[in-house]
């Protein structure tokens, strides 16, 4: 199940912003994270796709949620202009931005191509 991040978890879990200037990943196995907010159509439809996606790749990738209308500071840090935005977190390299609502099969590719074949 996709566990919603504070801005507490997310720099014990992602990355932490105020100990490094440099991105430096905090996990330990890939993740994508969902920025999303609750009166969002686009986001509610994500939704359940991200909670089945978290299921098929249980062990193999984290996934995240995080509300924007909560979480604002982390929101401006990725330059979230626009909902649901995913953002791709490889366990080694720079993390990918995807925005708009992606069907299931794409974001299934996505993890596979920008999580997965980077190990």
């Amino acid at each position: 199940m996709a566990e919603n991040l504070t801005t507490g978890t997310f720099k014990s879990k992602v990355f932490d912003f105020e100990k490094n200037k440099e991105w430096k990943f905090e996990g330990s196995r890939p993740c994508v994270i969902d920025f999303w907010a609750p009166w969002c159509g686009p986001c509610r439809m994500v939704g359940p796709v991200i909670e089945e996606l978290s299921k098929e790749y249980e062990g193999k990738v984290d996934f995240y949620k995080i509300n924007t209308d909560e979480e604002q500071e982390l929101a401006a840090m990725f330059g979230i202009r626009s909902i649901p935005s995913l953002l791709f977190v490889p366990a080694d390299g720079q993390p990918r931005m995807a925005v708009g609502a992606l069907p299931k099969e794409a974001l299934r590719e996505a993890v596979e191509k920008e999580l997965l074949q980077a190990v």
